[in-house]
């Protein structure tokens, strides 16, 4: 389990998700977390935005959690796994999830202008695309999104 996931607290998958994006918040970072369980449903990685900290463009949630979720494991293939994240992928996270084999996908909020899943490229559409997992979208969604657009009003306030 990546460090982070050790820090979060216990409980549903989204719900420590939403933790990982709450303390991203709290150093500065666009509030997003990600949690990978495994087939068993135990957390063997949780990440939030690190990428202003990294001084690292690819440091999002979803690319620390199947890193660190990758290492845990020994493989690149997350096979039976599934990632819970706030907020919708982004086309680069959306290919690294392919890449990764994940068995599922669980997401927030829905992002109209950077998601790479239900928005632009649809990355797990393309007929290029390695793997596609299951998605499903809307999972506190609510929460998600206000964390979001409360963080992004304050920087403009």
């Amino acid at each position: 389990m990546s460090n982070d996931a050790e820090l979060a607290p216990q409980g549903a998958p989204m719900d420590l998700a939403l933790a990982q994006a709450e303390a991203a918040a709290s150093r500065g970072e666009v509030p997003v977390g990600a949690v990978i369980v495994d087939a068993k449903g135990v957390v063997i990685a949780a990440a939030g935005n690190r990428v202003l900290e990294l001084k690292d463009p690819t440091a999002h949630a979803e690319m620390l959690a199947i890193r660190a979720a990758a290492s845990v494991l020994g493989s690149e293939r997350l096979i039976g796994c599934d990632l819970y994240v706030t907020l919708e992928p982004c086309p680069m996270c959306a290919t690294a999830i392919s890449f990764a084999r994940l068995r599922r996908l669980y997401f927030g909020a829905s992002d109209e202008k950077g998601g790479g899943v239900e928005h632009g490229p649809r990355i797990f559409g393309q007929p290029t695309c390695h793997h596609a997992p299951e998605i499903y979208g809307g999972l506190s969604e609510r929460r998600a999104a206000t964390m979001l657009k409360d963080f992004f009003a304050a920087r403009r306030g």
